[in-house]
């Protein structure tokens, strides 16, 4: 039996309460938004419909506002994929991207430039820049790193929490989407290229300030939750990353969240939870993301915020300066949640949120 620590349907929804969360990646961080959107609403785990799902007009209230169905579905490096989740509280949105820097992101950048600043911004990519693109994929992907990071330190705000997950441990014998006839021949070795891939990744978001999310560290001992393909995951893993990456938020935010242990027997007995849920028949937009006939509530938060009324404000470390490829001090500890950037104050938005 195996203890794991579970964000709630309420912690959940009160510590992302008026914010705006971007998810960028593919199939594994797909679900890492879809588990999100469901846990804002409701107590419940992803079927494994839904974690094998890709491309549906309407997930669990949600709308897919580009690609997918509404184009020619493929494995295709070209694929695309934008999802969103709107509610009156919160702000959910999905660009699958199957390289971390290319001319599709410069479309992922002007959103940002004119549209609603993220609060959080959560990435990953690799297992398709490492495998599709090139035989010799460590300089470009390199190269590549340096050129999304810079474009994000220019588009960002300072106080947009940007998280960067470090691929997950895959299996020794894989397919999946990805894994075209073409280079099968790469899948016995991919899975050593995925650590190699995520020391460097890992050490260049660190550098360029970003905070860092050791999930390939988190499961190397929970191999049990990966299913059979070698690559994605289960329900119950995803819960896992869910809670991670809110109580990495809160702690970089200052937020005491206590998480309740509860153990995977009692996980797996409510799950799969939603496998017959209907989906509400939406109209999808192209890239038309209408957040502005909805506006974010001005209402205050509750005063049992998370069980504490008067949050624990964290001391605000030192900033480095400039841009330094070098792994900074301390680099090499062992830190599985590192916070680079702990927030100075966290005050809950009292009006919308908008930028004009």
């Amino acid at each position: 039996m195996e203890l794991m620590k579970c964000v709630s349907h309420q912690q959940a929804s009160q510590l992302l309460h008026n914010k705006f969360v971007v998810v960028l990646g593919d199939s594994i961080q797909r679900s890492v938004y879809k588990d999100l959107v469901l846990l804002l609403q409701k107590e419940k785990f992803l079927s494994t419909r839904q974690l094998k799902s890709k491309g549906e007009l309407c997930f669990e209230q949600d709308c897919l506002v580009e690609g997918g169905s509404l184009d020619r579905m493929h494995n295709g490096t070209a694929y695309r994929e934008v999802r969103q989740f709107r509610s009156d509280h919160h702000l959910v949105r999905f660009y699958f991207v199957t390289r971390v820097y290319s001319s599709y992101m410069q479309s992922f950048f002007e959103d940002l430039r004119n549209g609603l600043k993220p609060d959080v911004i959560i990435f990953n990519s690799c297992v398709w820049d490492i495998s599709r693109y090139k035989s010799s994929w460590l300089e470009n992907y390199k190269e590549n790193l340096h050129m999304f990071f810079t474009q994000l330190k220019r588009n960002v705000p300072q106080e947009t929490l940007v998280i960067w997950n470090l691929t997950m441990p895959l299996g020794k014998s894989i397919k999946g989407g990805f894994l075209v006839p073409e280079i099968e021949h790469k899948a016995s070795h991919l899975r050593y290229d995925v650590i190699e891939a995520n020391f460097y990744s890992g050490t260049l978001a660190d550098a360029y300030g970003m905070d860092v999310v050791d999930l390939h560290f988190q499961f190397r001992f929970s191999l049990q939750h990966r299913i059979s393909d070698g690559v994605h995951w289960n329900a119950i893993a995803h819960r896992k990353i869910t809670s991670l990456l809110l109580e990495h938020s809160a702690q970089a935010w200052g937020v005491s969240m206590p998480l309740a242990a509860v153990a995977d027997t009692e996980v797996g007995a409510q799950w799969p939870a939603n496998e017959n849920s209907t989906p509400t028949e939406r109209h999808p937009l192209r890239r038309n993301y209408s957040y502005g006939e909805r506006q974010f509530s001005n209402d205050c938060w509750p005063s049992d915020f998370l069980t504490n009324p008067a949050p624990h404000y964290l001391a605000q470390p030192p900033l480095r300066s400039g841009f330094d490829y070098r792994p900074p001090n301390g680099h090499h500890q062992q830190n599985v949640m590192r916070r680079q950037r702990v927030r100075l104050h966290y005050v809950p938005y009292t009006h919308p949120k908008y930028r004009h």
